[in-house]
């Protein structure tokens, strides 16, 4: 079973899949193999230990090795038609469209999806993209979050044409809601919560619904001088008999005592369902992209379009995005700055656009992936491994090349001389020059710090080369960990196989890097302290990296592998 010619496919897909990703996975390379040998794919329990074996061995090598065996292999891309980015839009002449988020705080990832399928429809039919912001429900507003939230439109490179703000056009709402009332279509209700409840679910008109116009606008007077929160609501009027209790004469006004940050004096608010209707009419909105959790909101917001006579907007409900792996929840996040458990609006646990751009990943990558979704009807998950994927490819390129060891290890080297060692700052352009590493030798001995996790892995007598520097041969291992150097040259280190292991000099930075799943320590070269704050940089074998501060410590932040 256990071919040559398996284990050898096994092999060039482990190795590719590590260096694309960091790390080989075995479910990857198992897929892989399987799809290149079909006739193999009912004897995966005798394939799958080859695999596991293959994938341990590619884990070990280091990413230089990694590199250089794969070129001895060629691929050949089977090619898979998928359905992905934008579709187009149908009677697209003049397109309006909008991105209204609520202010509640900054925008996070799920809000991406809709800004940035709406900006790159806006751009393809040179149409006009307008920011609503959705504040009329007083107790979920964040007073900075107006200010952010633009921000963070900008930096995901999202051009709006024109700002809406819904708390400052409230007089228009009353305007159309009185009109509602004069027209039959609406009525003050001041049954209360549990009772109109009953009644709707049974189908029953409760008994404002036959109040006579006059009393009505009577009513609807004093919603704003005499009742008070929770007592009146104006409730649009539709047929006791639809499928969905919902439906059934769901409120559009409602009365409130909370205080709004930017409105005084005022106590009487709009619901989604109707302030949504009103300006996407009067804002002549031509296209509407929402999630499929929101088909019962259009529906419900078509009976405004009806009374009034209006023509509706062309609707897109795309599916649901499932998005793990970060805190998302605005509300949850607010709790958790409040009570101190996240630092800020751009934690690294959280999922907001400041937090992405914190960690390094480039506004690009987030609307390759979003635009790859596009407005496929289906649920799905949100892949953090295409995103990730994407964000290499911006900052690869740009990524300086350092040293970094997590854990990191005493190791005193015999037979050592002082020595510079030159490494390039980017491997791929040579005219960014090279970084230097000063390795201080004292009684022929030097002592460099390697990450315990390589030191974990050697024997006593492996031989392995520090990384642009010299090879030694491993003596002693534990708290005092002992070495020799066994020769000089790249070429014995091949001729050996010996695996290539990065190191820190004993002169270094300390380096704190937070990421999503915590707080780690090492030490890097020192030539970091160098580095500019905010550059997005590579620490060998480790990942990309964001510098956020500098001080005694430099201060990173984990963007990916």
């Amino acid at each position: 079973m256990e071919s040559l010619g398996m284990r050898e496919i096994a092999y060039k897909h482990a190795l590719r899949n590590a260096v694309e990703h960091g790390r080989a996975e075995e479910k990857a390379v198992l897929g892989k193999v399987l799809a290149e040998l079909p006739e193999l794919r009912k004897k995966v329990p005798e394939v799958l230990p080859v695999v596991r074996e293959v994938v341990a061995e590619v884990n070990r090598l280091s990413p230089g090795e990694r590199e250089e065996g794969l070129k001895r292999f060629t691929f050949v891309e089977q090619r898979k038609e998928e359905r992905r980015g934008l579709l187009e839009l149908q009677n697209a002449g003049q397109v309006v469209l909008r991105f209204a988020p609520n202010p509640s705080g900054p925008l996070h990832l799920g809000h991406c999806r809709a800004a940035i399928l709406n900006d790159e429809y806006a751009r393809r039919y040179n149409g006009k993209l307008i920011l609503r912001l959705e504040d009329t429900d007083p107790a979920r507003v964040d007073p900075g979050a107006y200010e952010m939230i633009g921000e963070d439109l900008a930096w995901l490179g999202v051009e709006v044409h024109e700002t809406i703000v819904q708390s400052e056009r409230l007089d228009i709402y009353y305007e159309h809601a009185r009109r509602l009332v004069e027209m039959g279509k609406a009525y003050v209700c001041t049954c209360p919560s549990e009772e109109f409840q009953r009644l709707r679910v049974a189908k029953r008109a409760c008994p404002c619904r036959a109040s006579a116009e006059r009393e009505n606008l009577v009513r609807y007077e004093k919603m704003f001088t005499e009742y008070k929160a929770g007592e009146a609501a104006l409730r649009l009027m539709t047929s006791l008999d639809l499928p969905d209790p919902s439906m059934r004469d769901f409120p559009v006004l409602r009365i409130t005592d909370e205080p709004h940050p930017r409105v005084k004096g005022r106590r009487v608010y709009p619901l989604m369902n109707f302030s949504v209707a009103v300006d996407d009419h009067l804002l002549g909105l031509t296209h509407v992209l929402r999630g499929k959790d929101h088909i019962a909101n259009t529906r419900k917001q078509g009976f405004v379009y009806q009374y009034f006579g209006w023509a509706m907007p062309r609707f897109i409900h795309y599916g649901l995005m499932k998005i793990e792996g970060l805190e998302l929840s605005t509300s949850g996040m607010a709790r958790g700055i409040k009570e101190g458990l996240y630092e800020g609006w751009d934690d690294a646990r959280l999922g907001t656009l400041r937090a992405m751009r914190r960690r390094g990943i480039q506004p690009g990558a987030i609307r390759k992936v979003m635009i790859d979704v596009g407005t496929k009807e289906s649920d799905i998950s949100f892949s953090w491994k295409n995103l990730y994927a994407y964000n290499k490819e911006f900052v690869e390129p740009m990524a300086d090349r350092y040293f970094f060891v997590q854990e990191p290890q005493e190791l005193l080297v015999e037979g050592c001389r002082g020595m510079e060692v030159h490494a390039p700052l980017h491997p791929d352009h040579g005219e960014r020059g090279k970084r230097s590493l000063s390795i201080k030798a004292r009684d022929s001995h030097c002592i460099v710090h390697v990450s315990k996790q390589d030191l974990d892995m050697l024997r006593v007598g492996d031989v392995v080369r520090l990384m642009e520097a010299f090879n030694i041969e491993l003596l002693e291992k534990g708290s005092s960990a002992k070495a020799k150097v066994h020769s000089q040259g790249l070429e014995e280190a091949r001729r050996l196989r010996a695996r290539l292991i990065h190191w820190v000099p004993e002169d270094h930075v300390t380096i704190r890097i937070v990421g999503p799943e915590g707080v780690s320590e090492g030490y890097g070269e020192e030539g970091l302290r160098e580095v500019a704050q905010g550059s997005v940089i590579q620490f060998e074998r480790f990942g990309f990296v964001r510098v956020d501060s500098k001080g005694e410590e430099l201060v990173v932040y984990f963007a990916h592998r």
